[in-house]
């Protein structure tokens, strides 16, 4: 894609494109309100503007996006719109053995139960064993803390996935 095919889409369709990058509606109307963009950093720029004016509904909706890690059964189900980016970010995972594939689930439920929403990390590069270690690093902060430490990966997560739409 072109930044140009971005701009001159309905915003119905632009609106479905980028929510694959960030599942925060709010979000995705802040930086289609900024069209059009005269290159690919000019969407970055402003996609990272919008997000840091985002609050914790808005961070909770993007988060709410993703599958948890090492869950193919969310993959495949609830995440159908993101399945083929986030599978590819967490490829990884699908090659770990299977009592890594089961700390992350346990530890996935306990990071759920203690701050109330999933494990958000950039996995891109990750193997599933730093990505275990990052999870059992969390569960000892506090959730204002998680919650915004949550938010940087989620912005980093979409800044990947908008390089992936034009490269």
């Amino acid at each position: 894609m072109q930044i140009q095919e971005l701009n001159q889409m309905s915003r119905a369709d632009a609106y479905a494109t980028l929510l694959q990058c960030c599942a925060a509606t709010r979000w995705v109307d802040a930086v289609l309100d900024l069209r059009p963009y005269s290159s690919v950093e000019g969407l970055l720029q402003a996609a990272k503007n919008c997000w840091s004016s985002m609050e914790e509904p808005d961070y909770l909706e993007a988060f709410d996006g993703h599958p948890k890690i090492g869950d193919p059964a969310s993959l495949k189900a609830k995440y159908a719109a993101t399945h083929t980016m986030a599978s590819n970010e967490q490829a990884s995972v699908q090659q770990a053995n299977e009592k890594i594939i089961m700390d992350l689930a346990s530890c996935n439920q306990a990071y759920e139960d203690k701050f109330g929403f999933i494990f958000i990390i950039c996995a891109t590069g990750k193997s599933a064993d730093e990505m275990l270690s990052s999870i059992k690093a969390r569960l000892v902060s506090n959730r204002e803390k998680e919650l915004q430490l949550a938010a940087m990966e989620q912005g980093k997560i979409t800044s990947l996935r908008i390089d992936k739409l034009f490269n």
